[in-house]
């Protein structure tokens, strides 16, 4: 046994220990285990909100998008502060309707307010397809940081199993608490490895960022800079908007939120939110330096740019540092969407198909269903995906369909009926679904539009149909609410 795997373990059993641990002198109904029992501090809701920023992806898929495809990798740094600033508005609005109506999920702020447990199951079922990619990508990227960190002594499948059971072990205990508490070891294990990567790999093998990029530039002209057509500017926009805009409607991130004890703790916890955008910046180094000194690899392989150049750099001992770290990047976030799906399917769909079902009876199942998600994930990981980036943007695509009705929500007067919000979503998920399937791309689609538009991220089309078919069905269903009760009171009179 290698001492990076010795490291890696002890990290995972530190983990283990803070994430049971948690539940001790707490009562764990469903109330504490899927909110914390709204008590969090702005510090707790920060490392949960904030630092589910910093994910497997930060440590893969920013490095990797770097070294395979250099500017346009930048959108990553626009979408996290344009999510914190609506984040900073919206969030505390729906945080004050959850506690006046004890709500646990996100599901339930969508049955609550347009009064429909059906649309309830709907936001469920939708919200627990967007989460399960994102989930899928935390147990891959689990899997190749363990495997490369512990110089092959691990398997990736074996560390994504290992992985998928110790997280289903301390959420089944401690839920969000459980979260909360690893959340702290790993951001600061993270912002530190981060940094230091960051600024030593340039300067240990170029002297310096800025001689990195000239070196870069030189060799590979015109790979920092946005190109005309694909990942063009106009790709780029889109990108970051349906990024950021999607990060708002995260099921699991209603948790988080909902645990919170005032408002001002969300305010105070979100300020601080654009700080992690900025850690990027230094992954964004590590796959530059990676370019030139790792050269060669190809489709999911630079996934592991950070890992490869680590491995030629470092000795085992901090290797084992590097991948204990990138361990917890996928332990935190993983158990925040195991939680999220957990509770939606019990408390959104169980329940409201069987309303006569207590709260505990919820709280076991979401228990039980914890092992048997983690596990189907695992299965799925191992025999399919896609890279890491495409695995997030599937995820975030389905979930920014949940968007719409939620914002309208949020009105004074809201002019989606609960039919509406239903058919809208329901037509932008196929539209994403469809577009997943087939690789579709508004280009393909519509060869005949200009470039810029050609290059647009195909998941604004099914955001923009979304809202029109919501707003269309919508006023079509008021129009018909109106004259049925027209008829009724001609009928009294």
């Amino acid at each position: 046994m290698t001492i990076a795997l010795v490291i890696i373990f002890g990290f995972l059993l530190i983990a283990l220990y803070l994430g049971i641990k948690a539940r001790k002198g707490r009562e764990m109904d469903l109330d504490q285990w899927a909110v914390g029992g709204r008590g969090f501090s702005a510090l707790f809701v920060f490392l949960l909100i904030a630092g589910e920023a910093n994910t497997t992806f930060t440590f893969l898929g920013g490095s990797g998008w770097a070294y395979g495809n250099g500017g346009p990798a930048a959108y990553m740094i626009i979408y996290l502060p344009l999510a914190t600033l609506l984040t900073y508005w919206f969030a505390p609005a729906v945080w004050r309707y959850a506690k006046k109506h004890q709500l646990v999920s996100q599901p339930d702020f969508f049955a609550s307010k347009y009064n429909s447990k059906n649309l309830g199951i709907l936001t469920a079922v939708i919200g627990a397809v967007s989460m399960f990619p994102y989930f899928i990508l935390q147990l891959k990227g689990l899997g190749i940081i363990v495997s490369v960190a512990s110089y092959g002594a691990i398997s990736s499948n074996a560390a994504i199993l290992i992985g998928a059971v110790s997280m289903s072990i301390y959420v089944m205990i401690s839920g969000i608490h459980g979260s909360a508490w690893t959340a702290a070891l790993k951001d600061i294990m993270i912002f530190f490895i981060v940094l230091f990567l960051g600024i030593y790999l340039p300067i240990h093998y170029y002297g310096g960022i800025q001689p990195m990029f000239e070196v870069v530039d030189a060799a590979k002209p015109g790979f920092l800079t946005i190109p005309d057509k694909g990942l063009s500017i106009s790709w780029f926009i889109s990108a970051s908007f349906l990024s950021a805009i999607g990060g708002l409607a995260w099921p699991h991130l209603f948790g988080p939120i909902f645990s919170s004890k005032s408002e001002k703790d969300i305010r105070r916890s979100t300020i601080m939110r654009p700080i992690y955008s900025l850690m990027l910046l230094f992954v964004f180094f590590v796959g530059f330096t990676a370019i030139l000194q790792v050269p060669g690899l190809k489709g999911a392989q630079m996934d592991s740019a950070l890992l490869h150049l680590s491995l030629k750099t470092f000795d085992p001992w901090f290797i084992g540092v590097i991948g204990a770290a990138g361990l917890l990047t996928a332990l935190v976030p993983g158990s925040l969407l195991l939680t999220s799906i957990c509770t939606s399917l019990s408390k959104n769909v169980y329940q409201a198909l069987v309303p006569s079902a207590s709260n505990t009876s919820v709280l076991h199942l979401a228990k039980y269903l914890v092992p048997v998600i983690s596990l189907v994930a695992a299965f799925i990981t191992i025999y399919g995906g896609n890279d890491i980036v495409t695995l997030l943007l599937v995820g975030y695509g389905f979930a920014a369909q949940l968007l719409p009705p939620l914002v309208f929500s949020l009105f004074k007067k809201n002019i989606l009926t609960k039919y509406g919000a239903a058919i809208g979503m329901i037509a932008g998920v196929i539209t994403v679904a469809y577009t997943t399937v087939t690789n579709a791309t508004i280009g393909t689609m519509f060869p005949a539009f200009p470039q810029a538009i050609k290059d647009l991220d195909v998941g604004i089309v099914a955001l923009i149909l979304n809202v029109v078919v919501s707003i269309i069905i919508s006023l079509v269903a008021g129009g018909i609410a109106s004259l049925k009760d027209k008829k009724a009171a001609a009928k009294t009179a």
